[in-house]
């Protein structure tokens, strides 16, 4: 997965994430519920009464409130009353698609002219509801949403009360159970409180009466039918299923450490590195005769050690220019009075090259005019998709040819690299898929796979882009090999170093400034050159002459450019019963 689009996408989650307890209505205001009380009066003859309190806190300026009561079929609402505490209500009353939507505008004068800001204001809502009671056979019973799953905040607490028509024989149910905090049944009367509920989420009563506690219940729905099990089983399933899918997310969570325990196991198993006899602080000389490809490959390219970079290209374009494979000129452009690069080539020693050195060879004279290749135009030449998917095209050859070349199983064991590099795919796929169903979910339990999910992509993505080296380990032979070129490496990257055992002649500062490319340390080479032989350029060497130019910011200039030509950037973007009772809705403020 592209780097880019991961973190957009774990960002998107995180701000959505922070956006569930609070909702800003522009950028500079915003509101919360702190408390709602809710009080229902179940009536003998099955009217059911509703009294709302919600308590509001106003950070900016506000013109009121809304509240959405879903009417399902056959219900009525009726006897709407409104007040406040903090302000003057005004209310206005519709029908839209099987709710009654009330729109409360709050005054803060009243004369009603002004709007209210950065205030606290207590709304109450009454009404009366019909055929919400519903009786069947065996049993009266009354399903309610006391907070619903559309309001546009969560809310800090919900106080309840009911009031039932009789004192004995009342059973109650109270869900999701992981919003309960207190709740009790004394004779006629149920009381219950609940921790926060998230925006998204809902808060439902179930109560179960008996029959003679109803006369004459003209208000009341009437089913003929036994109602009492099939309420207790649904009820039963929706819990139980409820409790299922909140045990599962918590498993799913759980189950995201299987990928650092396996990273860690991999390590252990693959990564730690063999004892060898071998405590040399520097190396002078080169440790090996191996060309500067190669030691790139190895040394250099940590990330994928065995394949070469273009810091190898490079040093080996620079390699054939010191064996007079390759020759340098200098040519003022007329335009800029810039010194232009241009390569001619020596093909009677082309047989003497090996098979990843031909093929640099060759790709150079493939974009040369008539012998000659300016190097300074190379850029303009790789702004075609023709000539960019040619070049790419070699590039790739002469990686092939490289590893080819190598033995880097006597010197490596990638088997650590391999497994670490499948756990981290298959992180990110799973990460992804917790994290999503994390985030689609109002459980409460939904919120350890998002986390866990985030947290596995993270791991996943980070452990994936780590050096080979780190999980997998070099050989005896391979790790004494190591150590040498790397503190050859160190030789050339400290600058103290060298001027301390400078090079006694230029034959060596060259082969220096060559795998100094090869192991991307070219530049302090050239420092030190410059500090102990000012004179450098005297020597009228090709090599020297094509690093002061900057041949290799071209050839890497060259690169980018035929990269971006093939990969060119886009502006597009790959773009239970619970809740079954009546009431609930919503609402919000505007």
């Amino acid at each position: 997965m592209n780097v880019k689009k991961t973190f957009i996408i774990i960002l998107l989650f995180l701000v959505l994430f922070s956006a569930i307890s609070t909702v800003s209505a522009d950028d500079d205001r915003s509101y919360s519920i702190d408390h709602a009380f809710i009080d229902l009066d179940v009536g003998s003859d099955g009217l059911l009464h509703v009294d709302e309190r919600f308590d509001y806190s106003f950070d900016g300026k506000f013109n009121g409130v809304y509240r959405d009561i879903p009417l399902k079929s056959g219900e009525s609402i009726e006897n709407i009353q409104v007040s406040a505490d903090g302000a003057y209500p005004v209310l206005v009353e519709s029908d839209d698609n099987g709710y009654k939507h009330l729109k409360i505008y709050l005054y803060s004068d009243a004369a009603h002219t002004k709007g209210i800001r950065d205030c606290d204001v207590s709304v109450y809502i009454s009404y009366d509801m019909k055929k919400v009671i519903t009786l069947f056979n065996d049993v009266g019973g009354l399903q309610y949403k006391l907070w619903g799953e559309e309001w546009d905040v969560g809310v800090g607490e919900v106080l309840v009360t009911v009031k039932l028509p009789g004192k004995t024989g009342n059973e109650y149910f109270l869900n999701p159970q992981e919003y309960n905090y207190t709740s009790e049944l004394k004779g006629d009367t149920v009381t219950a409180e609940t921790t926060s509920i998230p925006k998204g989420e809902f808060y439902e009563l179930v109560v179960l009466m008996p029959l003679d506690d109803f006369n004459d219940a003209t208000y009341a729905k009437h089913v003929d039918k036994n109602g009492k099990d099939m309420i207790m089983k649904n009820l039963e399933d929706s819990v139980n299923g409820r409790n299922f899918w909140n045990t599962s997310y918590l498993v799913l969570a759980l189950l995201s450490i299987l990928s650092p325990i396996g990273a860690i196991f991999t390590y252990l198993r693959y990564g730690r590195e063999p004892e060898v006899n071998y405590d040399g602080i520097y190396e002078r000389e080169l440790p090996t005769n191996d060309p500067p490809e190669v030691i790139n490959a190895l040394i250099e390219n940590k990330h994928d050690i065995g394949t070469p970079n273009m810091k190898g290209f490079e040093a080996t374009i620079m390699n054939l220019i010191d064996r007079k494979v390759i020759h340098l000129n200098t040519h003022s452009n007329e335009d800029t009075d810039l010194k232009e690069l241009l390569l001619t080539f020596n093909h009677e020693k082309e047989n003497e090259l090996s098979a990843s050195e031909k093929i640099v060879f060759k790709t150079l004279t493939h974009f040369a005019n008539e012998g000659t290749l300016n190097l300074s135009k190379l850029s303009n030449q790789l702004s075609s998709q023709t000539n960019a998917r040619s070049f790419i095209d070699r590039i790739e050859d002469w990686e092939q040819a490289v590893r080819e070349s190598m033995r880097t199983e006597e010197l490596f064991n990638d088997t650590g690299s391999k497994i670490i590099n499948i756990i981290g795919r298959l992180g990110v796929i799973f990460g992804a898929i917790i994290a999503i169903l994390g985030f689609m979910t109002n459980l409460s339990n939904g919120i350890y796979p998002l986390v866990a999910g985030i947290l596995l992509i993270i791991f996943s993505v980070c452990i994936r882009r780590v050096s080979d080296d780190i999980f997998g380990k070099w050989t005896e032979e391979g790790r004494v090999y190591y150590l040498k070129w790397s503190n050859f490496k160190k030789f050339l990257k400290d600058n103290s170093l060298i001027n301390e055992h400078p090079p006694e002649s230029i034959v060596v500062w060259k082969k220096y400034l060559i795998y100094g490319t090869a192991l991307g340390v070219a530049d302090n080479v050239y420092k030190s050159m410059k500090l102990q032989m000012p004179n450098y350029l005297d020597y009228d060497d090709d090599l020297l002459y094509y690093h002061y130019y900057g041949g290799y910011g071209m050839m890497y200039s060259a690169y980018h450019t035929s990269e971006s030509t093939l990969n060119p950037s886009s502006d597009s973007s790959d773009f239970g019963s619970l809740g079954g009772g009546s009431g609930g809705g919503g609402g919000g403020a505007f």
